[in-house]
């Protein structure tokens, strides 16, 4: 079976195939794949326990999928592109042979360090070639990887480690991030005072910060690499793995502070990644492909390595930021290495978007093809800005919805070939099955409704458990309604059956006995011409019962005249949604408590917006945890706008 629908009637068709014969649609879809043993089961699956198992009885190592099958036909074809922090500093191609002959050389090194098949490595590195090398080696032998971003805190790294039992660590003396440096050996030292199951710990040299190296524990990553030389870089064939062998556990935020160990395994997740790079992207053999996003983040694991490598994509790594040394950088990136698909997130585009068009201006975007957007729904206005300043009215916007427990997209458009609607996800991509339901978990059919947004049917790059706690992943994902997994998003299908997601569905707000989404209010407050970001949430009102509370950003923060425009702001979102939307308060703060993957904590902004600062939990992994307290400090009493 193709993995490109290139008409919207093949789409349709492809996708009634998928609903019909789902294990017939995957098992053509798995063809396109090198297995050492086909499967013997497509599919066993209940949503109750959970326990979901595809290709079950298939032999297959991912690696051999990104790298050696591709070496006779693509060997010299540039598989990395890095380019580095500083755009003075020369950047880096690696082709599909080297690469391979780099992650067998890192195969050995993690051998020689007493790695085997089933143990789990933490990575906690900056975003260089090295760290997709050392994914992709742990992927070759078999090894667990949980890649941890390069800026979380010593006790976050703690906490990962040993929720993992994490026997080896790899991790780099610092890492550059626009003007700064991150010391990442000493914060890894500190979070290892707590963790007793790491035995030894791989240092790549970065940035030449002065480290302690303890004895006996840790060694450098050149020294071990020197040590494969010396017996010739011997090649080291790829572990044989089950389907349903686990490739690598990602923690993300749970409600209750303690991270969550997401476990996505092999066969599934090889599929999955690959096949909706493919055919959302309609990646065409030598296009180059830029994701912006970082490796610590499951977009980093699909799209940066294993979806893109898995089809034989040129795949572009940036270590920097979109906004240094100015808000120009992402397009010299793509003028330079004549990038065709631009993948980023909405934060980036609207904080691009403020930084004014004469950053665009003037940049050689004519290769792009493609563009593409992750992380939350993108609103209108910046829709619109990246259609037409940087796809000039000829690249279609995929504006993808999945989630780190999906493993790859669930709703997105397919390029050029589903139509684009801004703000929304459009159509369920094939293989999956969505389903609108109400509170008490009876489905709402026909279109021009909402709900609650869960998946009927299970898809190959889905969550299989949470690390050590398969009771979590149930009652987090499996239990809210009966034989569905729930997003925890609200969505709503409009007359056409586009789906547009509305945010969490604990960010769904009552006022006055209307259901309104934050993310829908906060669409409407960043059309405002001042505003670069918000975040809305509710608070009690004594009237209404739920108030409505906004957070703004505001492009020229300490200039603007903050009584109108909090009026003008009230008039815009009433113009959009109504009335009955208009924010109750509107704060102007400096920016907003976000995690590193560039989520806002809404839960803090909550409790804030309540009145209660007493207790907002840990703040240290927030991208700024400085913004928590000048948001305290700000915080609004009475009524300012209503």
């Amino acid at each position: 079976m193709e993995l490109q629908d290139k008409t919207f009637e093949d789409y349709q068709k492809t996708y009634q195939h998928s609903v019909d014969k789902p294990e017939e649609f995957w098992a053509g879809i798995a063809e396109n794949f090198y297995w050492r043993r086909k499967w013997n089961n497509v599919l066993s699956w209940n949503f109750k326990e959970p326990a979901i198992k595809w290709f079950e009885g298939a032999k297959v190592n991912i690696t051999e999928n990104c790298l050696d099958r591709h070496i006779y036909n693509l060997g010299d074809k540039p598989a990395i592109i890095w380019e580095p922090n500083d755009p003075n500093e020369a950047y880096r191609v690696l082709s599909y042979k080297q690469l391979l002959g780099k992650v067998e050389q890192f195969a050995n090194v993690l051998k020689n360090n007493g790695i085997h098949k089933g143990d789990r490595v933490c990575l906690y590195l900056p975003m260089v070639p090295e760290l997709a090398i050392a994914v992709l080696a742990c992927a070759r032998i078999g090894a667990i990887h949980s890649v941890v971003f390069g800026g979380f805190s010593a006790q976050s790294i703690a906490d990962r480690i040993n929720d993992a039992t994490c026997k080896l660590v790899i991790t780099a003396d610092g890492g550059f991030r626009g003007t700064k440096t991150i010391d990442l050996k000493n914060i890894v030292d500190d979070a290892l005072v707590q963790c007793k199951s790491v035995e030894r710990v791989i240092v790549l040299t970065r940035t030449r910060t002065p480290v302690a190296m303890l004895k006996g524990r840790d060694v450098w990553w050149e020294d071990e690499i020197k040590k494969v030389e010396t017996q010739g870089n011997p090649a080291y064939p790829a572990e044989e793995m089950d389907a349903e062998d686990t490739l690598f556990i990602l923690y993300t935020s749970g409600s209750t502070g303690k991270p969550k160990g997401v476990v996505h395994t092999t066969g599934g997740y090889m599929v999955y990644t690959g096949y909706t790079f493919s055919n959302a992207f309609q990646y065409q053999p030598g296009e180059v492909y830029f994701c912006t996003a970082d490796i610590g983040w499951i977009t980093g694991h699909s799209y940066i390595i294993y979806g893109p490598l898995s089809q034989g994509a040129t795949s572009l790594m940036f270590e920097g930021v979109p906004s240094w040394p100015d808000s120009g950088r992402l397009w010299d990136i793509v003028a330079k290495h004549r990038v065709n698909i631009i993948y980023t997130a909405p934060t980036a585009i609207r904080s691009l978007m403020a930084a004014g068009d004469e950053y665009v201006e003037g940049k050689d975007l004519s290769s792009i093809t493609k563009l593409g957007s992750v992380g939350e729904p993108l609103n209108e206005e910046a829709w619109h800005w990246f259609d037409e300043k940087i796809g000039k009215g000829k690249a279609p916007i995929v504006d993808t919805y999945w989630q780190t427990e999906t493993g790859g997209f669930l709703i997105s458009p397919i390029a050029g070939v589903t139509p684009t609607k801004p703000g929304y996800a459009l159509l369920p991509l094939p293989g999956v099955q969505p389903i609108l339901v109400d509170e008490q978990g009876a489905e709402i059919t026909g279109n021009g409704v909402s709900g609650n947004l869960c998946i009927k049917f299970p898809w190959p790059g889905m969550l299989r458990t949470t690390w050590g706690d398969h009771e979590r992943c149930r009652q987090t994902y499996f239990s809210t309604y009966e034989n569905l997994y729930f997003t925890g998003d609200g969505c709503l299908r409009d007359e056409s059956g586009y789906y547009r997601i509305t945010g969490r569905v604990d960010d769904v707000l009552n006022v006055s006995g209307h259901r309104i989404g934050t993310a829908e209010v906060e669409n409407a407050i960043n059309m405002h011409s001042d505003v670069v970001e918000s975040a809305v949430v509710g608070y009690p009102h004594p009237v209404k019962g739920q108030g409505i509370y906004a957070f703004v950003v505001s492009g020229e923060h300490h200039q603007i005249d903050t009584e109108l425009a909090r009026q003008d702001i009230n008039k815009t979102v009433a113009r959009i949604i109504g009335a009955i939307a208009k924010p109750d308060k509107i704060q102007f703060v400096s920016g907003l408590p976000k995690t590193r993957s560039g989520k806002i904590m809404r839960r803090i902004l909550r409790k804030i917006a309540e009145g209660d600062t007493s207790n907002l939990g840990d703040t240290s992994t927030l991208l700024d945890p400085e913004v928590v307290n000048e948001i305290k400090a700000g915080a609004l009493t009475g009524e300012k706008t209503s």
